[in-house]
């Protein structure tokens, strides 16, 4: 019996020191490394031959070693806190406006109804040239957003070219403080149905709450049937707000996410706390590449409890938990600290960082590829959220993809409304935005250059330094009219899809984000995919095996 004693004592002693010399050999490399640093950074920065920024150099320095990890951990400076501050809080001092770069101008992409960009008479399509006295442009468009917000009550000055008129514009503006919508749409689609339509475009701290209150405002007006929750283009945002989401949909108890940390001590379990509002219509959730983070979490939530019939394409793919460490002189580090699972067990992150990664130690969790829903469905993990029916969005035309790729249809909506605002869409006859499209794309030179241009244009260089004589040439030259020619047949052939793009950016200029979002819908596959299985109670509960218990 004593000799059992002391042999477990010393399995005890070697197993604990084994741990304290782990520990104190990390914690000793730790020490070391940041003595090393420290030494270089400030040899370099006092002995270099030219001076040093020491700001820049530091972090470059940061930049550096956080890159050899995964591109969601990043050091956050004084400078870009304010966005860190507007998903948590959801509240920012600003305009009322979202800005782009269109044709590398800082271009007004979009205007919060209500806000003084949108009061005061500012237009999607107007190019600041200049915020205060600082000349803005594409080279300085990362720090625009510094100038344009600030504390609620300050005025800011645009200076702004607009499409039309030769002088500059000047606007001051009062900022305001603006509440962040994560619902940017709610109604009734098709209004005479009662099919709810919800465009969830983020997961601020107060998204669940959006949700809940406009299920409310509906069910108030008349019976909810059916929903379809929009999360396309939705980049996430905060665990607790994708939590709070799924709350209004699963049935309480219902387990919406697991987190994992680094070692098995750090798990947790989220269970959904509230009776759902929306615990008996019929749900379709709408996803594409553009959905990651925080909306995969609700999509897989619901998939894998089969509450609802996934649409679209595939999501982004990203499992990984990001924990916001404040630091010192108004900085932070946004530090990957957890991967999240779905209810089923599975990790939909696509991409695995630790793979021939000298920095990361192998990466030893196992992850399993195949899982089962409640009802028995089969899901996979690491590429995304699935869509139990995949549909595809992307125009067929290569011409569609050009222009929207160069912003065509934006501009030229812009241009038509500078010219001659439009109040009602519905006196434009389709057949005049063709025309005055086709007018437009002459007028500013647009060349469509087709894979098959491309051959022939190699041939011609390759005819000439052949000697094969310019009547070759010639023939060749024919060749790229008559396909030149072509593309303009093209817009005809794809009119519907053309003209449907053209007035969608001008319910922009007309209706705001809300008409924008209603004439999207009017061809919208995957939202008529998703109706149409909504209509169908027999096609639904085959999607999702419902019958199986």
């Amino acid at each position: 019996m004593m000799r059992n004693k002391i042999l477990f004592a010393g399995m005890f002693i070697l197993i604990f020191s084994g741990f304290v010399r782990y520990d104190s050999d990390f914690y000793f490399e730790i020490n070391k490394s940041i003595d090393i640093f420290g030494r270089v950074y400030k040899e370099v920065a006092i002995n270099y031959v030219d001076p040093i920024n020491p700001k820049e150099f530091m972090l470059a320095g940061i930049t550096g070693m956080l890159e050899s990890l995964d591109p969601y951990t990043n050091f956050i400076d004084d400078v870009h806190q304010k966005d860190i501050d507007i998903i948590t809080k959801g509240k920012y001092g600003g305009i009322g406006a979202t800005v782009g770069l269109r044709n590398e101008n800082v271009t007004i992409v979009d205007l919060i109804e209500g806000y003084s960009a949108q009061r005061q008479g500012l237009r999607i399509g107007d190019v600041i040239i200049k915020v205060d006295d600082t000349p803005v442009n594409k080279d300085n468009y990362e720090s625009l957003s510094n100038l344009l917000k600030g504390e609620p009550g300050t005025t800011v000055k645009l200076t702004i070219k607009r499409e039309g008129v030769n002088e500059e514009l000047i606007f001051n503006l009062i900022r305001e403080e603006i509440e962040v919508k994560n619902l940017s749409f709610y109604g009734f689609v098709p209004e005479n149905s009662n099919n709810v339509y919800l465009k969830l475009s983020g997961f601020s701290r107060s998204a669940g709450e959006e949700v809940k209150k406009a299920l409310l405002e509906l069910k108030s007006k008349k019976n909810i049937e059916s929903i379809i929750l929009d999360l396309r283009g939705n980049p996430g945002g905060l665990l607790d707000a994708a939590i709070d989401v799924c709350e209004k949909f699963l049935q309480k108890g219902a387990l919406i996410v697991t987190v994992k940390g680094r070692d098995s001590s750090s798990i947790k379990k989220y269970y959904s706390n509230e009776e759902p509002i929306a615990a008996n219509p019929k749900l379709a959730v709408l996803i594409d590449e553009g959905s990651a983070s925080a909306s995969e979490i609700v999509a897989g939530a619901i998939q894998d409890h089969d509450r609802a019939v996934i649409v679209g394409t595939n999501s982004f793919g990203k499992g990984l938990v990001q924990t916001v460490i404040p630091l010192s002189y108004n900085t932070s580090l946004k530090i990957t600290t957890a991967r999240y699972f779905t209810p089923s067990g599975r990790c939909i992150q696509k991409v695995n960082y630790s793979e021939k990664n000298k920095v990361l130690l192998q990466n030893t969790v196992q992850f399993q590829n195949e899982f089962k829903t409640d009802n028995k469905r089969k899901v996979f993990s690491a590429g995304g959220i699935t869509p139990d029916s995949i549909v595809y969005n992307k125009s067929k035309s290569k011409l569609i993809q050009r222009l929207l790729a160069d912003g065509m249809f934006f501009r030229f909506a812009t241009h038509l409304y500078n010219k001659k605002p439009i109040n009602n869409l519905n006196v434009i006859s389709d057949s005049y935005l063709i025309q005055e499209f086709k007018n437009y794309l002459k007028d500013q030179r647009f060349q469509f250059v087709s894979p098959i241009e491309k051959m022939i244009e190699q041939l011609k260089q390759y005819a000439r330094e052949e000697g094969l004589g310019e009547n070759f040439v010639e023939q060749l030259n024919k060749t790229l009219d008559k396909i030149s020619e072509n593309n303009f047949i093209e817009i005809d052939r794809f009119k519907d899809e053309i003209v449907s793009l053209i007035k969608e950016e001008l319910a922009a200029r007309t209706v705001g984000r809300i008409g924008r979002i209603l004439e999207s819908l009017k061809y919208d596959k995957q939202f008529e995919v998703a109706l149409s299985i909504l209509n169908n109670s027999q096609l639904y509960n085959k999607l999702l095996n419902a019958n199986v218990h």
